[in-house]
């Protein structure tokens, strides 16, 4: 009876959690064709988006490819901006790793964020709810900027929120390490209307963990039949089955040097992190859609002070 017990229990909570993903998915198709994301669209079509060439080429990129690399120096043209940035870049890597290093000499517990079964990552603010200044956090500044959201803007054809900011140190892993999470092939699952962006705060070469992209793979690509993008559709995807759907010269292995800038569309398939000989660090920001099933729940950050007086930027960040 006890048995009889326990397997209806775990039935019953398997049917609740199936009932619950089918309420989420019936949820982000609502908000994406008649809710959240036709206002925003709305927003965009009221508001004309001026590009320049730079900016038009990017856009271009991502619609054909779901991917684009850009210098830093091209895509903010704010010469004090990028040079706080990367300063904010160095003064992370090099607290994060004096902490790391007290760590293996049994110190005390450093503090570090970091997120179970990604435990290679540590992260500047994680997903604790900080509260960031724009005047202040050079990354979060950049990130906000029309210069960023009228590109995000563009792509994604409405406005769209700045749901995640955060820098990434991630370390060399120990010999023998085989890859996990993030470092398999997979798909963002929470919307399909993303755009991430990457920048490189070290030199990335092979042994430091490189982004990896499948061009083409974001919805609407060429390559997007591998197990097409659905809201909730988590999974990993193993090197044989993507070598069966995608051709290898369809695969973007990102070294690249620091202030390198990669633009792409993560509902496509991706990869990275697996550093095996040195340490990789990045500043990331994730721009997505009002009907994201993250940005109705949770937003990383929260913005210190009053909100921004451009109605492009107040959208993003509040």
């Amino acid at each position: 009876m006890h048995r009889e017990r326990t397997h209806l229990a775990s039935r019953a909570t398997h049917v609740a959690k199936a009932i619950e993903r089918r309420g989420i998915v019936a949820t982000y198709a609502v908000h994406d064709h008649a809710l959240a994301n036709r206002r925003s669209r709305r927003l965009l079509s009221s508001h004309a988006v001026e590009l320049d060439r730079t900016q038009r080429r990017i856009v271009d990129a991502l619609d054909a490819d779901g991917y684009v690399v850009v210098p830093f120096d091209e895509l903010i043209l704010d010469e004090d901006a990028r040079e706080r940035v990367l300063t904010q870049g160095d003064a992370f890597v090099g607290a994060t790793e004096r902490a790391l290093a007290d760590e293996a000499a049994g110190g005390e517990s450093s503090g570090l964020r970091r997120r179970t079964g990604k435990e290679f990552v540590v992260r500047a603010h994680s997903f604790e709810g900080v509260t960031l200044d724009r005047a202040h956090d050079a990354w979060l500044g950049v990130a906000s900027s029309r210069r960023l959201l009228d590109v995000a803007n563009a792509y994604l054809r409405m406005w769209a929120k700045l749901s995640y900011v955060d820098l990434w140190y991630t370390a060399a892993q120990p010999a023998g390490a085989e890859r996990v999470a993030s470092q398999l092939w997979h798909r963002d699952f929470d919307d399909k209307h993303l755009l991430k962006a990457f920048l490189y705060l070290v030199d990335v070469d092979e042994g430091a963990g490189p982004f990896e992209y499948v061009a083409g793979s974001q919805p609407g690509g060429r390559h997007r039949e591998t197990r097409q993008w659905g809201a909730m559709q988590t999974g990993r995807f193993s090197e044989e089955e993507v070598a069966r759907h995608v051709p290898g010269d369809a695969i973007r292995t990102f070294t690249a040097p620091r202030g390198t800038v990669i633009l792409c569309n993560t509902s496509g398939l991706h990869r990275g992190g697996f550093a095996t000989t040195h340490p990789r660090a990045l500043a990331t920001a994730t721009y997505c859609s009002p009907a994201s099933l993250k940005a109705l729940s949770v937003r990383n950050y929260t913005m210190a002070g009053d909100p921004p007086t451009d109605p492009v930027v107040r959208f993003a960040t509040t």
